[in-house]
């Protein structure tokens, strides 16, 4: 099949819609099944009640910051019907709006094109979370728009970002940090932004509650990065290692994260510095989600989903370049298959874990290399898209 401009200049925002409308449909039906929600509404209901959210020891359930609970609450109250769409609708807009603020910075006559295929391509990886209401979805987008107003230096949308980013998961520090790097001026907003989100609880309950809980809180964040003993089995970088039969010590896991981390810090610098400010934008937050991803020890299969979408416009973006033809097609088969691995039971059981840090460390790698070789003088030009 020929990816040519009648076929997917609207298919794929059919596809993005339409499955998000199926979404919908499924969460009025049976809003319990297959969904994460009721972690969300029992948080709040234990903050109202001034009940603990936390289980330290599983390090299980409700994993996210007190003041999660709180601006949960009013969707708590609209019930759990009317609370989960708008749950729903909240994650799939702040995403999808990301997307198109970014196509529309890469310029370009074919702007609808670039964005239903990159869409298309992303859509199986994303499928799962959306279907399932997860966090990973907001911050997926509060970190895209975090990425691109650091990039261009807004303080009032980089607070707001950040704010809403550390509020949706934990491990939206790691976008927070690499925000600073980027910018240092804007440390003190990210700062300021932390602060608030922490703050934010003490607003509606007492103090001493508020402090029992930041201090299971704090607990819990570190007993999830140190204690490999717990039920959660993980699918960042050692699941691969795990599934063949050669385990990494978690010492030795915790040196190649910290190494990782480095090497991702040092290349958003450097993306930042070659890359047009249009397109380094997606370039670093590419490279972020990918780190965030694979060597975030919390990950679970369905946490993918936030490298899918930037993936996609990625592999998008180079399908305008002419001379890569068989590489964009490797790339964009390899993702929109990589979210087909679960759609049978005996394909969700032997490639469960294990194959996700596989296919998406090789997409991610081959796009932040090719982003690498396009300077300031070689970016892809704003204009017509080679379809083949």
């Amino acid at each position: 099949m020929m990816v040519t401009k009648p076929v997917f200049d609207r298919l794929g925002l059919w596809l993005w819609a339409g499955s998000f409308l199926l979404v919908l449909g499924l969460a009025l039906w049976s809003p319990d099944a297959r969904s994460v929600v009721h972690i969300y509404r029992h948080g709040s209901e234990a903050f109202l009640d001034r009940q603990p959210l936390y289980q330290v020891e599983v390090a299980m359930g409700y994993l996210y910051a007190p003041a999660f609970a709180v601006l949960y609450v009013p969707l708590l109250k609209l019930g759990p019907y009317l609370g989960n769409i708008l749950w729903h609708m909240l994650g799939f807009g702040v995403l999808t709006v990301a997307a198109m603020r970014q196509v529309r910075k890469l310029g370009g006559e074919e702007q609808t094109w670039l964005l239903s295929f990159g869409l298309f391509l992303a859509l199986p990886v994303a499928l799962a979370a959306l279907r399932n209401g997860q966090a990973t979805i907001l911050l997926t987008g509060a970190c895209w728009f975090l990425t691109r107003s650091t990039v261009e230096g807004r303080r009032a949308e980089t607070f707001f970002w950040a704010m809403l980013a550390i509020i949706a998961k934990p491990t939206a520090i790691i976008m927070l940090l690499l925000a600073g790097a980027l910018r240092p001026r804007l440390i003190p907003v990210l700062v300021l932004a932390v602060l608030v989100a922490l703050a934010i609880p003490y607003g509606f309950a007492s103090t001493d509650y508020v402090n029992a809980q930041y201090h299971d809180f704090f607990r819990l964040l570190t007993s999830m990065t140190v204690d490999p003993t717990g039920p959660f089995v993980p699918a960042d970088f050692t699941a691969p290692f795990m599934r063949f039969g050669i385990p990494i010590s978690e010492f030795d896991a915790t040196i190649m994260r910290v190494v990782a981390g480095l090497l991702t810090l040092w290349l958003v610098l450097q993306l930042d510095r070659r890359l047009d400010a249009n397109i380094s934008g997606l370039a670093i937050f590419l490279a972020a989600a990918f780190y965030m991803c694979v060597f975030n020890p919390r990950v679970e299969q369905n946490t993918y989903a936030m490298v899918a979408v930037p993936a996609g416009l990625s592999i998008a973006l180079l399908w305008r370049e002419k001379g890569a033809r068989a590489m964009c097609w490797f790339l964009a088969t390899l993702l929109f298959v990589t979210g087909l691995t679960s759609v049978d039971l005996r394909l969700h059981d032997f490639f469960h874990l294990w194959f996700r840090p596989i296919s998406i460390s090789i997409i991610a790698c081959v796009l932040v290399g090719w982003f690498w070789t396009q300077d300031k003088q070689k970016a892809p030009v704003a204009g017509a898209v080679a379809h083949g």
